[in-house]
Order: structure tokens, then sequence, then C-alpha cells
């Protein structure tokens, strides 16, 4: 009785598992297919004027998803003001996510990793360039696109080691005599920073 009960529940969640599955990114069409619902719904309220047009009718049609991976990772690195790294083919890159350091090959799945100030390593045959990255976000997509976006990115061979030190020690020094919580929050910020970038020298 306890075995055919078990497999009664078994089959259920099994049948509610496949009922409520949904797609993936990678599984979904290339093509947009324009917010057609919406235009119905418009034509039978007011069906003499055209229906205004959703964002979705101006986004580029998505690139299809390989069918096998491809052998480059393609890269853009893009700042507020500057394109540092565009369409750039490599092996690899590593990210400072805030959740470790993540690397990144061709046919990595799609993922959105916030990043921490720290080290972004590219990866192109037996060279490797660093930039040292101020925070930002990072967007794998699923057809082996990586779109990392910063609001400052200094190749580290660029760094100054006695700059560094002496900020550290500016902010350590204001961290100590903060008296507010802004005033912490500020100067906990420039010591963490400033310890991604002698990190970055070190390391």
């Amino acid at each position: 009785m306890l075995r055919q009960g078990l497999r009664f529940l078994l089959s259920r969640a099994s049948a509610a598992t496949m009922r409520w599955t949904r797609q993936y990114a990678a599984d979904l069409p290339a093509e947009t297919s324009g917010d057609s619902k919406f235009v119905d719904a418009w034509k039978k309220v007011i069906p003499t004027i055209d229906p205004p047009r959703t964002p979705s009718a101006y986004m580029a049609p998505r690139p299809p998803t390989p069918s096998t991976i491809p052998s480059k990772l393609t890269v853009n690195l893009v700042l507020p003001y500057d394109s540092v790294l565009s369409a750039k083919q490599v092996d690899m890159v590593i990210i400072p996510a805030t959740t470790g350091q993540m690397g990144v090959l061709p046919g990595h799945v799609a993922t959105i990793a916030e990043l921490k100030p720290g080290v972004i390593s590219v990866h192109e045959g037996n060279d490797i360039s660093k930039y040292f990255l101020s925070g930002g976000f990072a967007f794998i997509h699923a057809n082996s696109v990586a779109d990392i976006i910063a609001i400052e990115a200094t190749p580290v061979d660029r760094l100054d080691p006695n700059l560094v030190q002496k900020g550290l020690a500016e902010f350590q020094q204001k961290l100590n005599s903060a008296s507010t919580d802004a005033e912490k929050a500020e100067a906990q910020i420039g010591v963490d920073v400033h310890s991604a970038l002698n990190a970055a020298l070190t390391g």
C-alpha cells in the first residue's frame, strides 16, 4: 500500500513538473514575433486607429544560438565614455564577480553577474591582458558573446603602486576617524577599492 502511494505521488510530481516547465533563453526563437496579443486587443477596442508600436517592435532580432560551441568567445568591454574592447575574439575571460572569480569560455551558459572591484583577465592564445574594473555587470549570452559594462577600466600595468598605497592609507585613516554612517560607508568603499587595486598589483 505504501509503495503504491509513493508511486502515485511521484507520478503526480512528474506530471506537475512537465506542465510547469518553461523554456530557457537559449531555447527561445531567434526572431522576435512582435506583441501580437497587444495588437489584437487594441484592434478589438479601437479598430479605426493603428496600434502604437511597443518597445519590442524596435528591438533587433536576437542572434541565433549556435548549434555547436564556437571556438572563440566574443567580448565587449564598454565604459560610459569609451569602448575598451569591441567584438574581441578571445579564448577566455576571467571576471571579478561578487560571488568570486568567474571564468567564461565559449558556450558558457547565459548569465548575468554583478562585478566587484577587481581584475578582468582576457586570454587570447598565450597573451593575457589585465584590466582593473571599479565594478559593473557582465552579461553572458547563450551565443558566446560577453558584454561587460563598467564605470572605469584601467590596464593593470598603468597603475601606480605608490598612489595606490597612498590612497589606501588615506581611506583607512578616514575610516578610523569617521563619525557618521555616511562617512564610514564612503571610507569603506575607498578602502575596498584600494585594497583591490593593491591586490591587482601584487597578485
